[in-house]
């Protein structure tokens, strides 16, 4: 099996990702937004491409606030297709702007993205993908286990010896309440 703490170590896309943020537990719900956003951008291409590209999405999408994002009309489609620094693919930037639209509506029934998301902690990964993909557009396996990993909800981010999953454990991940 790889483990991306195989290949992290000294690059600098992959090392600050991976030593900061892969795998932490995240509750702010920009954060989370991003994140998923992300994934959606990285499916069927490589994590390295959208750590390249992750400022000019940033900087596309209103730094992912999903109010912003939701407002997204179809200028700013043509926009966001016309521009080179991020990934032009309609249907992933659709996905993100109706994603942003559906996470308001989360928030207002739960209060935040990360409650409602905690609502339904633990799932299998069977059942979360069945959720997101039933909540969400753009969501395959990879993206929602993916998406969960590297915000806390999962495990399996590191290898169980990577210096990185002492801080994770100590940051109190979600994963680690059922482990126990």
């Amino acid at each position: 099996m790889s483990w991306y703490c195989d290949v992290a170590p000294n690059d600098p896309f992959h090392a600050p990702y991976h030593d900061g943020e892969y795998g932490f537990p995240v509750s702010d719900d920009r954060v989370l937004f991003e994140r998923l956003s992300l994934e959606v951008f990285q499916a069927g291409l490589s994590w390295l491409l959208v750590l390249k590209k992750r400022a000019a999405l940033n900087a596309a999408f209103a730094d992912f606030d999903p109010v912003k994002v939701a407002a997204f009309d179809d200028t700013d489609r043509e926009r966001l297709l016309a521009d080179a620094g991020i990934i032009r693919n309609r249907l992933k930037i659709d996905a993100t702007i109706e994603n942003a639209r559906r996470l308001l509506v989360i928030q207002a029934e739960h209060g935040s993205f990360a409650a409602w998301i905690d609502t339904h902690h633990p799932l299998p990964k069977e059942d979360w993908v069945k959720l997101f993909r039933k909540t969400f557009k753009f969501m395959g396996g990879e993206v929602v286990n993916e998406f969960l990993m590297s915000t806390g909800w999962l495990p399996g981010a590191h290898r169980p010896d990577c210096p990185v999953m002492e801080r994770i454990r100590e940051a109190g991940p979600a994963w680690g309440r059922v482990e126990g």
